[in-house]
């Protein structure tokens, strides 16, 4: 019985562990069963997206960079492809080994090296990295005859940008470069398609129009899916999706016109906007000195950033758009024009110019200090009369003064479609009172309102300003907002896209003000200081020199440009329109430093209108004629500005470096 007894007891012990035994692996499959309908249902997309994304990967197919045109179609800036080396590491063993073999090949410098090494930081394990770009055909065969020794290394075709007229025109066009982290930081502030659209991009407009429409003509953003291998090898393509090439931009301004502008101011420093007072466009906006912008394209050199950037001359400051000078008796039409809308003086009101003008004990002199007796508003404007502006710049005041200018754009924003505008100095007692600590320096002083006058004192504009108002005045007081981009077109199509198209505001100006102030403009072409420069023009113009003091002259001392530094000389300036009686073209030059207005602006001036008007080109000795400031010159046979070939043969850049 015992032995019975023993046996059932070792068999419920036996089905008891049988039983635990089973609902252990019952349950085991159970929890199995679950996670598999976990992984393969609820999770099944997740995670099929995660196991597709480790077998592939999207590389992006960076666009074609859109074109940019004058407003005659000649480009300004496009894109070549050349044949750069690239490695690709995943598929490198020793990458220094190998670069220190390819040097045997092809010249692969420092600074090739040292911007690989940033890409390679800042990339994939399967993406290629140039390690020299733009191969000569040379080199080409030379690695071509080699590349059995190379595995990961090879030789593609890329585009790159191209500014085929080299300096010409640089400060509106800008250039491309590499992002920087700056610019990667405001990338991400994008909205995220316009983020991942910039994916693959290596290069970004930087200041210009390149800039301005960055986002145009950067396109769309392709992709190609690849297979990868588990080490992160590509194996092969899976789909793609084709990039979309940028917009092509067409811009206001004239590269002919542009080059011949920069040709007349040789190795001296100024400015000139050229405006089309019907409509604002810019035909001509020119900064010197320039700038190769082709340097940038690939990452400047140390040698030439620092030529460009400690250079005294400062090519790349853009003159027109953010240097600001006192405008002279430039300034003076406009003093003119607001003595009659503000009903200070009528144009026949008649003052005594004994060639100075007192203001208390203090002795303000007039140019030459010679007495050009009774003047009125005409021969103020013809003579150039600093008296009748000093005493009419008494009579309104500074506060007048600048509420009138405001509305001309003087210390305002143009509005231009360029980024970097600067605002200069429109100034008013409450201008000073924000701008100086000291509180007896914020109290404006009577005798500080007499030199605004004739355009000096606190007086400071960028030539743009001085052309935008130029341009109103020119248009009866329409005003349009000056622009340098005409329109963006399809690039497959060639198709208009969008164009600029604006509004002008009509400031209210009494039709008989404007033309009494235009007339007298046109005496200074026939009978003024710049008869000389315009002797033997078939068509009528209007236009006023200046002569601006860049540092201050006692009035007890005469001034002397040889006792002067180069830099301490008087800018020599010129505002004009033409033709007198419907304007095509309103501009503004400067010419920094260089003396008189009518020596040295005036004359370019002249030429600018007679390409636009006359589709005359001067030649070559009349442009050497204007860099050395030759005014009375005859003008010689010009050439046919139309017949002209483009671009011309001084053109270094026509091809690519």
């Amino acid at each position: 019985m015992t032995e019975l007894r023993n046996v059932d007891v070792e068999l419920n012990v036996f089905r008891t562990r049988i039983t635990f035994a089973g609902l252990f692996v019952l349950l085991a499959f159970a929890v199995l069963a679950s996670r598999m309908v976990y992984l393969q249902i609820l999770r099944h997309d997740e995670l099929l997206e995660q196991a597709e994304t480790n077998r592939t990967t999207i590389l992006p197919v960076v666009p074609q960079r859109g074109q940019i045109l004058d407003r005659h179609g000649r480009v300004l800036a496009t894109n070549y492809s050349a044949y750069t080396l690239e490695i690709t590491p995943s598929k490198v063993a020793d990458i220094n080994s190998t670069i220190d073999a390819l040097s045997e090949l092809v010249e692969i410098q420092a600074r090739d090296r040292r911007r690989f090494r940033q890409l390679l930081q800042e990339s994939r394990l399967f993406d290629s990295v140039p390690i020299r770009t733009r191969l000569s055909d040379e080199e080409v065969a030379r690695f071509a005859a080699q590349r059995f020794r190379f595995p990961g290394v090879e030789i593609k075709a890329r585009l790159f940008r191209q500014y085929p007229n080299g300096e010409v025109g640089s400060h509106a066009i800008g250039y491309i470069g590499r992002i920087n982290q700056r610019e990667k930081a405001n990338i991400q502030t994008w909205p995220e398609d316009d983020q991942a659209n910039y994916r693959g991009t290596e290069h970004i407009g930087k200041l210009g129009a390149e800039e301005k429409h960055e986002r145009l003509l950067h396109g769309i953003t392709g992709f190609e899916r690849v297979e990868t291998s588990a080490g992160g090898r590509a194996v092969r393509s899976l789909a793609n999706q084709p990039s979309v090439s940028g917009a092509t931009v067409v811009l206001t301004i004239d590269v002919r016109l542009q080059k011949l502008v920069e040709d007349m101011f040789g190795d001296r420093r100024g400015a000139l906007v050229a405006i089309d007072p019907r409509n604002g466009d810019v035909l001509a906006f020119v900064s010197k000195p320039t700038f190769d912008p082709n340097l940038f394209v690939d990452g400047i050199d140390v040698d030439n950033w620092r030529a460009l950037n400690e250079s005294p001359d400062k090519p790349l400051l853009n003159r027109a758009l953010r240097g600001t000078y006192p405008p002279g008796s430039t300034y003076k039409p406009f003093m003119a024009l607001g003595a009659l809308e503000t009903g200070t003086r009528s144009a026949s009101t008649i003052i005594n110019d004994p060639g100075y003008w007192m203001f208390g004990n203090h002795r303000f002199r007039s140019h030459g200090e010679s007495a050009l007796g009774t003047v009125d508003l005409h021969r103020s404007i013809v003579k150039s009369s600093n008296t009748y502006y000093y005493s009419l710049a008494n009579e309104m005041g500074v506060d007048t003064i600048h509420d009138f200018m405001k509305p001309l754009g003087f210390g305002q924003l143009t509005g231009i479609d360029l980024g970097g505008e600067v605002r200069g100095v429109l100034p008013n007692q409450a201008w000073k009172r924000k701008n100086f600590k000291n509180p007896r320096q914020q109290r404006w002083i009577p005798g500080e309102t007499i030199s605004l006058g004739i355009g000096q004192g606190y007086n400071t504009f960028t030539t743009l300003q001085l052309a935008h108002a130029m341009a109103t005045l020119a248009n009866h007081g329409k005003q349009f907002t000056p622009h340098i981009t005409a329109s963006v077109q399809d690039p497959t199509t060639g198709q208009q896209v969008s164009r600029t198209v604006l509004k002008p505001v009509d400031l209210g100006y009494k039709p008989e003000h404007v033309q009494a102030v235009l007339d007298a403009m046109h005496g200074v072409t026939v009978e003024g200081t710049s008869a000389g420069v315009f002797a033997g023009a078939t068509y009528r113009s209007g236009g006023k020199t200046g002569t601006a003091q860049a540092v201050t002259i006692g009035q007890s001392e005469r001034y002397d440009a040889k006792k002067l530094l180069e830099s301490q000389r008087d800018h020599s300036l010129y505002v004009a329109f033409a033709p007198l009686e419907a304007p095509q073209v309103a501009l503004a030059v400067v010419v920094e430093n260089a003396g008189f207005g009518a020596a040295h602006a005036a004359p370019i001036a002249r030429r600018v209108f007679d390409y636009l008007l006359l589709d005359q080109y001067p030649n070559e000795q009349d442009l050497a004629a204007v860099r050395l400031g030759q005014a009375g010159r005859p003008i010689g046979q010009p050439l046919k500005a139309s017949e002209l070939p483009w671009p011309p043969k001084d053109l270094v850049s026509q091809t690519p470096p």
